[in-house]
C-alpha cells in the first residue's frame, strides 16, 4: 500500500510464458491460472468465430 496518495500503486505484472514461478504465492498462482483460463476461453471463442466465417466463405465459393 502506498504511504502517500500521490505515490503510484504497483501494478500486477502480466503473466509471461516461461517466467520463474517460484517467487509467486499460492494466491498469485491461482489468480494467474484464472487469468489464463479466461484468456484461453477468449481465444477459443475467436477461433470458433473465424472457423465459422471460413466455412461460410468456402461454402459460398463452392456454389459459384
Amino acid at each position: 500500500m502506498a504511504i502517500f496518495d500521490d505515490e503510484p500503486k504497483k501494478k500486477a505484472r502480466p503473466h509471461e510464458i516461461g517466467q520463474d514461478l517460484s517467487l509467486l504465492s499460492v494466491g498469485e498462482l491461482s489468480e494467474r491460472i484464472g487469468i489464463l483460463r479466461d484468456e484461453i476461453a477468449r481465444l477459443e471463442a475467436e477461433l470458433e468465430t473465424k472457423s465459422t466465417t471460413k466455412s461460410a466463405a468456402e461454402a459460398l465459393f463452392r456454389r459459384g
